[in-house]
C-alpha cells in the first residue's frame, strides 16, 4: 500500500488536508480564508531565506522580494524564480481581485494587487503568514 505522505498534493483529500494542517492553515489554504491583519508571524519578519507553501513545501517567495507594505500581511514584489504560483480571478466579497494559489497543491495564499513599489514592477503579493513556512538561508 502507498504511504499517504507520498501522494501528489493534488490527490490529497480534504479530510487528509484537515489532518495535516492546523485549523487556521486549513481555513486559509483549503477554504480561501484570511488571517486578521497584523497578526501573522511573518508580517514584520525579515530574516534571509525562502518562503515555502505550508501545505506542500513548494518554493513560493524569497526574502529579497519581501518588503514592509504596511498592509498587515507579508508582502512580496514577486514570486521566487521558478516559484509555484498560480493566479486566478476572484470575484468573492463583492470585489474583483487576483487570487494567488500554490501551483503545486492549489492552496490559497492570498492576493496580488497593482499597488506595489513601482521600481520593483508595481505588484504587491499580499500573503497570509499561515499559508507559509520559512526556511532560513544556510
Amino acid at each position: 500500500m502507498t504511504d499517504p505522505q507520498d501522494k501528489s498534493p493534488k490527490d490529497i483529500t480534504e479530510a487528509e488536508w484537515r489532518e495535516r494542517l492546523s485549523a487556521e492553515q486549513f481555513h486559509i489554504l483549503r477554504e480561501a480564508g484570511t488571517e486578521r491583519a497584523f497578526t501573522g508571524k511573518y508580517d514584520k519578519f525579515y530574516e534571509q531565506g525562502e518562503y515555502v507553501c505550508a501545505a506542500c513545501g513548494a518554493e513560493l517567495f524569497i526574502s529579497a522580494a519581501k518588503y514592509n507594505s504596511g498592509c498587515g500581511w507579508p508582502a512580496f514584489t514577486k514570486p521566487a524564480e521558478g516559484g509555484m504560483i498560480d493566479e486566478h480571478r476572484d470575484t468573492s466579497h463583492g470585489m474583483i481581485r487576483t487570487e494567488v494559489t500554490c501551483g503545486n497543491c492549489g492552496g490559497h495564499l492570498g492576493h496580488v494587487f497593482p499597488d506595489g513599489p513601482p521600481e520593483e514592477g508595481g505588484l504587491r503579493y499580499c500573503i497570509n503568514s499561515a499559508s507559509l513556512e520559512f526556511k532560513p538561508e544556510k
